[in-house]
C-alpha cells in the first residue's frame, strides 16, 4: 500500500497533467479564433499556465509562490480536505463504503445511518459528540477518531509516516495542535477556522468551547437534537472535571511529597493550572451549559446557520460576522 505522501504527489502529479493539457487546448483555441479572424499576428496565443482556471491547478491557485512552495501548499490543502472528510465520517455525514451524502436530514440518527451502511468499514460517532481536549481524556477524542481514520483507510503498516506527513503538512508538531492550541488569550482551533472557512460562515460542525478553550466539543447540526446538549454537559463536560479533579489530587500528592525540587515544582505548577481550568469549566458549566441544557432548545434546519447557531451563544465558539452575512 502507498503511503499517504506517495497518494498526495501522485494526486498533485496528475492535476498537473491535467493542468498542461487544459493550456494546451486553450492555447489552441485561441490560434484557432485568432486564425479565423486573420489576427494572428496581432492577438498572442499564449496562455500562462497561472491563468488555467482549474480548481487544482497549483500555478492558478497560488500564482505568486515557487514550484516547491505551491508542492507545500498542494499537500497542506489535500490533508485539510481529508482531515474535513475524516471528521464527516465520524459524525456519518459521509462514509468510506458509500459515494456521496449519507446522513444530511434534520434528526438524522445512527440507525439511519446503519440502514444506508449496515456494515460500515469505519463507524460513526454513537452520541454525535466527539470532544477536543488537551489529551487523551476520551476514547472518542478527534485526534484518537483521526488516528484510526488513517489506520483504516492507509493500513498500520505505514501509520506513524503518515502521521508524521499529515503533521508536516499541516505545520504542526502534533494533530492536537491543529484542533486545539493553546495561547496566551486561550485556545484556538485551525481546524475551525477552516471548517468555518470552508462552509462560509454557514458551519456544519459546531463547536462548543469554554471561555478559554479548555473544554471543546464538536457536534453535527443535522443530527442535533434538543437532548444534545444534555449530552455535552453530562457525558463530558463533567466526566472531564471528574478526571481533571482526579488528577488534580495526584499533582496535590506530588507536591507534597518526597520528589525532587523539580518534579515537586512541576508539579505544584500543574496544581495551579488545574485549579485555573476547573474554575474555568466550573463556570461554564453553571453559567453557560447547565441553563442552556434545561431549555431542551428545538431548532428548525431550514431557518438556517445564521439563525440557528446563535441560539446556543454563549456555550458555542463565536463566529465573526455571523450575523452580519447573507444568506
Amino acid at each position: 500500500m502507498k503511503t499517504l505522501e506517495q497518494t498526495v504527489a501522485q494526486h498533485r502529479d496528475e492535476w498537473k497533467v491535467r493542468s498542461l493539457e487544459q493550456q494546451r487546448l486553450e492555447i489552441e483555441n485561441n490560434e484557432a479564433v485568432a486564425r479565423l479572424y486573420g489576427l494572428e499576428d496581432e492577438i498572442p496565443s499564449d496562455v500562462p499556465l497561472e491563468r488555467v482556471s482549474l480548481t487544482n491547478n497549483s500555478a492558478f491557485r497560488w500564482p505568486n509562490k515557487t514550484p516547491e512552495e505551491r508542492d507545500a501548499l498542494f499537500a497542506q490543502s489535500a490533508i485539510v480536505d481529508l482531515v474535513s472528510y475524516a471528521v464527516g465520517c465520524m459524525f456519518g455525514r459521509y462514509s468510506l463504503d458509500e459515494p456521496g451524502l449519507i446522513l444530511g436530514d434534520q434528526g438524522s440518527t445512527l440507525n439511519d445511518y446503519l440502514a444506508k451502511v449496515p456494515h460500515p468499514t469505519y463507524m460513526p460517532d454513537k452520541d454525535n459528540v466527539i470532544p477536543i481536549v488537551d489529551g487523551d481524556w476520551f476514547d472518542d477524542d478527534v485526534v484518537e477518531r483521526v488516528r484510526l481514520f488513517l489506520r483504516t483507510v492507509f493500513g498500520e503498516q505505514h501509520f506513524e509516516e503518515n502521521l508524521r506527513f499529515v503533521n508536516n503538512a499541516l505545520g504542526v508538531r502534533d494533530l492536537r495542535d491543529y484542533f486545539i492550541k493553546t495561547t496566551g488569550r486561550g485556545a484556538a482551533s485551525k481546524f475551525y477556522d477552516d471548517h468555518v472557512q470552508r462552509y462560509k460562515k454557514r458551519p456544519i460542525y459546531w463547536l462548543f468551547s469554554s471561555p478559554k478553550g479548555s473544554f471543546n466539543a464538536l457536534i453535527y447540526m443535522h443530527r442535533y437534537t434538543p437532548s444534545t446538549v444534555s449530552t455535552v454537559l453530562n457525558e463530558y463536560l463533567r466526566e472531564f472535571e471528574s478526571k481533571l479533579e482526579a488528577n488534580l489530587q495526584h499533582q496535590e500528592r506530588l507536591a507534597a511529597g518526597d520528589g525532587t525540587p523539580r518534579e515537586k515544582a512541576a508539579a505544584l505548577k500543574e496544581t495551579e493550572r488545574l485549579r485555573n481550568v476547573l474554575l474555568e469549566l466550573s463556570e461554564y458549566e453553571h453559567d453557560v451549559l447547565y441553563p442552556l441544557a434545561s431549555q431542551q432548545v428545538a431548532i428548525d434546519l431550514d431557518d438556517g446557520v445564521k439563525v440557528n447557531y446563535p441560539k446556543f451563544y454563549p456555550a458555542l465558539r463565536k463566529i465573526a460576522g455571523l450575523e452580519a452575512t447573507d444568506d
